[in-house]
């Protein structure tokens, strides 16, 4: 209740909506770009790094509802976005927060979340008891949903039910055309240092590698530039002749979004060219499933995915549990690797697939995101392992 001075006490009004396929309806508070978007509502459990996470190609059609109740108080910059194209809207069209947004308070804040939220075009709303709302997804899976802002808090609930119900799902979607790149390009920045911001790679490289983009983050690729890689970006279209023409020492599979059993329509007949070269190749998230796909295995859509950055995951050619950044919704079928597949990482969350390498082939992927952002650096490992795999074939 708020106190009018002239009318008294009067209910706060309902600028936003959540209206679910299946037919609740539940009110908040709206922000950010006014208007509705249809998408999969899922709920992810990071305590940080909000920007990245909305920016996520992989969040491509989801409504992401943030577990942590105060998002927002460190504001918002140009520098934590991860789309490579800083002006495209892929990513999340949704936002869920529990507690309204405050005041930024950080020395890197250039923007309140409401406003960049408005100008990257995602619908949010806050004031809503997210933790009911994630709750409702363990039992019940990830839910198709309308999310809306409406500043006069009018909204028609039956046009918006209609519309929710109306969406097909993510299963079933090819969404990297919507995310990835339509043509190649060459990628130079590295890491961000305090005091500094982002570098650049300088002098002759020692790799080149071609980055196949279905969706890829920024932060992939400065990784590979971190390690003194050449990075060549190529849509997801590219044929294999069109990539072995680059002369790649090595081949990386980007994250995505959508089904990959879709993706892989396309994207797997390549990949298998690309393995049966030899060229030493490593994927990560959709990357890791079409590597699947290509060598027969199979996917499936999970009934919440796992959306955060505290996820345990065993990597067992080291033995180790590593803390990591993780977002999918669709998982690779352990049953389904053929035998020349070997699985190396596992969750310990739910004991799903999270790791394979081929045993006849330089080749080896994950289903999470060892370039984090947001999330701990535990897996950065992997693309040393990349760089040493691809020195073994030079050697060889």
């Amino acid at each position: 209740m708020t106190l009018d001075q002239d009318n008294g006490w009067k209910k706060p009004l309902h600028t936003g909506v959540l209206v679910l396929a299946s037919g609740e309806v539940i009110e908040g508070y709206g922000l950010g770009a006014v208007g509705e978007a249809v998408g999969e509502v899922c709920f992810n459990t990071a305590m940080t790094g909000y920007q990245e996470i909305l920016t996520d190609p992989s969040y491509a059609a989801q409504i992401v509802t943030f577990t942590f109740p105060h998002i927002g108080n460190v504001g918002t910059n140009d520098e934590d976005v991860e789309t490579v194209d800083l002006d495209r809207s892929a990513g999340a069209v949704g936002a869920i927060f529990g507690a309204p947004c405050t005041d930024p308070s950080n020395f890197r804040a250039q923007k309140p979340l409401a406003d960049w939220l408005a100008s990257r075009g995602i619908v949010g709303m806050c004031g809503i008891d997210t933790r009911a709302l994630t709750t409702l997804i363990r039992e019940r899976g990830m839910q198709n949903a309308v999310i809306a802002y409406a500043p006069d808090g009018r909204f028609d609930i039956a046009a918006l039910k209609a519309r929710a119900a109306a969406w097909p799902g993510i299963d079933g979607m090819d969404l990297v055309p919507s995310v990835g790149s339509s043509e190649r390009y060459d990628w130079r920045e590295t890491t961000w240092r305090l005091g500094g911001g982002y570098g650049a790679r300088n002098g002759a490289p020692r790799y080149r590698v071609v980055a196949i983009d279905y969706g890829v983050k920024r932060n992939i690729l400065r990784l590979l530039a971190e390690q003194d890689c050449e990075v060549v970006v190529a849509p997801a279209t590219a044929t294999s002749g069109e990539i072995l023409a680059l002369k790649p020492d090595g081949v990386f599979l980007s994250n995505g979004p959508g089904d990959p059993a879709e993706t892989g329509k396309y994207a797997a007949p390549v990949i298998r060219d690309l393995l049966a070269a030899k060229v030493p190749t490593f994927g990560i998230c959709l990357g890791h499933q079409m590597m699947a796909l290509a060598v027969g295995a199979k996917t499936k859509k999970m009934p919440q995915g796992h959306h955060g950055a505290n996820h345990p995951v065993k990597d067992f050619t080291t033995g180790k549990v590593e803390i990591v950044s993780m977002n999918h919704g669709f998982a690779v079928d352990r049953d389904s690797l053929p035998a020349n597949a070997v699985e190396t990482h596992r969750s310990l969350f739910d004991g799903s697939n999270c790791g394979i390498a081929l045993t006849d082939r330089p080749a080896f992927s994950v289903q999470h995101h060892p370039e984090a952002s947001p999330g701990p650096q535990d897996s950065h490992y992997l693309f040393r392992r990349f760089v040493e795999m691809m020195e073994k074939a030079r050697a060889a």
